[in-house]
């Protein structure tokens, strides 16, 4: 029974949000560049179709794992992302912060900085892991963490006429307004 308790006590302090002193810990804005070619490709029995090379460094707010959703099989995975004041722990002693359904929710009793400006510098991020190795370092990322993402903004199709499109904005919000990550590289980026 202890070797129980000292696994569970150990996956709770791995799994433990990162706490960091007040001040902007990912100043930059994601880079979002056209592409050369946008060729589709194959992956899971779905079409994945290029639409921007995409970067970002940003603290992690929230992350929700999806097990049984019809995107669960491609993304297992979605970030809360905050870069610029949204990375700033000052600023985030202000906020709620949860993920549901696919979708990222924010609230706070008082706003620190302007909404529009919560909404410029945080998004909801369904990632796609590439490789099975970049989905392991995915799933090892804890929140409070910086990272630094390389990849590409796709849109997908399914056989069934399901499909699911990146945003190619970071100022949108409501249905629609996710980032869809195909992540060739993931890092932590706070060491």
């Amino acid at each position: 029974m202890g070797g129980v308790a000292l696994l569970l006590g150990l996956w709770w302090w791995q799994g433990r949000p990162l706490s960091h002193a007040p001040g902007v810990l990912a100043p930059e804005e994601p880079v979002q560049s056209d592409l050369e070619t946008r060729t589709p490709w194959t992956f899971k029995g779905h079409r994945i179709t290029p639409l921007a090379q995409f970067g970002i460094r940003a603290r992690v707010l929230s992350i929700e794992r999806y097990r049984f959703d019809r995107a669960s099989e491609l993304s297992p995975v979605d970030f809360a992302l905050g870069w610029g004041a949204m990375s700033d722990s000052h600023v985030l002693e202000a906020f709620t912060i949860q993920q549901r359904d696919r979708w990222y929710f924010w609230s706070a009793g008082h706003l620190p900085i302007s909404a529009s400006e919560v909404s410029a510098h945080s998004a909801n991020m369904h990632m796609i892991p590439a490789t099975d190795a970049v989905r392991k370092r995915l799933f090892s990322i804890r929140v409070g963490q910086v990272i630094a993402l390389r990849g590409q903004l796709v849109r997908v199709d399914g056989t069934d006429g399901w499909h699911w499109v990146s945003s190619l904005s970071r100022t949108d919000t409501g249905d629609g307004s996710c980032e869809v990550i195909w992540v060739d590289s993931v890092n932590v980026a706070d060491r």
